[in-house]
């Protein structure tokens, strides 16, 4: 696909150009309702006002970017900017008026606020809608490739001409094996998924090349699909359908995990230091010398990495075993440090792992090369759950527990990979500290 790659990398610029178009219209609003209010007689000086605006617009973008608004959109299917635009104004608002109250620093005349956040709202929104009538004058109509049984393909042929004739369809494809190929050919923007079980056929592969090269992917929802996530289903030509990616997370919303992680670990740190301390000197003294124990684990997007953990086993735990899963009631735990491992307090040292950036405080838990490529063998999807960093805990741990099936394990996996939120994440920190303190599995 790489002929087009250029091509659809330049998709990009209006994205990019965004950030420098909100920084205009901001700046403007945050003027002129100062300069309509009071005229040329300011309250203070211009270099005041201006470090203030400044704030207030660096504050916006980056509840702005942290609310998925400088991420690539399709045009298929788009939906209305003002109301996601407005909410995350008012987020912005009130997060001006929070940093005010708390320092006594205003970063614009009180009186101003409420017209700036209605004012804003309005010009972010148009500047989406100009962006995406830039992009349809430099590249022309979205151009859709359709792939299905032949009944499916017709029957989307037939809703874009009657509810989108400015769709153009560039051709069908009822085999996935040359979809690259015909892409390329077919110079398509975007590819309608008509029939069921066609995310099999190109997840991971080529789903993470088509979003590399920016081509909207789409699965049309039909009864059997109910599960891929309604609540981020769009109308096109009066048909449902769901962007499919392939990772789950989008930067925007991966940086936002990241940097609340970051957050909750500098919050504990001194807790979980002397915490570990206490572990480790315990560990020591019925385990011997060696006390950090450390495994080969699969990571983010599959790559291998070292996880750290106290160790409760003895050193050659598996020299007459192999390698095998530990269960509830392991032999090969040493006595009095089966508590450790049931309280998950053998898995302090994995917040090295997450200031590294290996791993997540949550998220689905890492396994072990070999049993990974069993599994991803085994359970079809297996391989979504490498999306975004392993965790510490996670749902499946919170939920599932110890000894769960793998598959069901994927199942909370994904469930938390679909549904993320900071609320969820709040969610499964609470259930886990519950599970420490009742040393429950």
């Amino acid at each position: 696909m790489n002929p087009s790659n250029r091509k659809n990398r330049s998709r990009l610029l209006p994205v990019r150009g965004l950030y420098f178009a909100d920084f205009i219209v901001l700046m403007v609003i945050l003027f002129g309702t100062l300069t309509i209010r009071f005229g040329s007689n300011w309250p203070k000086s211009f270099a005041t006002y201006l470090l203030g605006f400044l704030i207030a617009t660096f504050i916006h973008i980056i509840i702005f970017y942290f609310g998925e608004l400088y991420e690539p959109t399709p045009r298929l299917g788009a939906r209305l900017w003002l109301p996601r635009v407005t909410a995350l104004t008012t987020v912005a608002i009130l997060s001006d008026a929070t940093l005010a109250l708390i320092t006594g620093y205003f970063l614009m005349p009180r009186g101003n606020l409420i017209v700036f956040g209605i004012l804003s709202a309005l010009g972010i929104a148009f500047n989406r809608w100009l962006s995406s009538k830039l992009r349809t004058r430099r590249f022309g109509n979205p151009k859709v490739l359709l792939a299905g049984s032949s009944s499916d393909i017709e029957l989307g042929e037939d809703h874009l001409k009657a509810c989108e004739p400015d769709v153009i369809v560039v051709g069908s494809i009822e085999k996935f094996d040359h979809l690259a190929a015909t892409i390329v050919e077919k110079n398509a923007t975007d590819i309608l998924l008509m029939s069921a079980g066609s995310l099999e056929k190109i997840y991971p592969s080529p789903l993470a090349e088509l979003e590399e090269n920016r081509i909207g992917v789409f699965q049309r929802i039909v009864p059997s699909d109910t599960l891929l996530g309604l609540k981020r289903s769009r109308q096109i030509a009066g048909m449902p359908f769901i962007a499919l990616k392939a990772h789950s997370l989008s930067p925007s919303r991966a940086s936002f995990k990241r940097l609340l992680e970051i957050i909750y670990l500098l919050a504990a740190a001194l807790p979980f230091l002397i915490l570990g301390l206490l572990v480790a000197t315990y560990v020591r003294v019925l385990a011997g010398r060696k006390i950090i124990y450390r495994q080969e684990r699969v990571g983010k997007f599959g790559k291998s990495f070292m996880m750290l953990k106290f160790r409760t086993m003895a050193l050659n735990a598996e020299s007459k075993t192999g390698v095998i899963k530990a269960n509830e009631n392991d032999t090969r735990v040493l006595p009095g440090l089966d508590w450790v491992r049931k309280s998950r307090l053998d898995e302090l040292p994995q917040f090295i792992n997450v200031a590294r950036g290996e791993m997540s405080i949550i998220g689905p838990r890492p396994e072990r090369p070999d049993f990974t490529a069993n599994y991803e063998i085994l359970i079809p999807g297996y391989g979504r759950r490498h999306d975004i960093p392993p965790g510490i805990t996670g749902l499946a741990q919170v939920d599932g527990r110890y000894h769960t099936d793998p598959s069901y394990k994927l199942g909370h996996d994904l469930q938390y990979l679909v549904n993320w939120s900071p609320i969820l994440d709040l969610q499964i920190l609470l259930k886990t500290i519950w599970t420490v303190l009742s040393r429950r599995l």
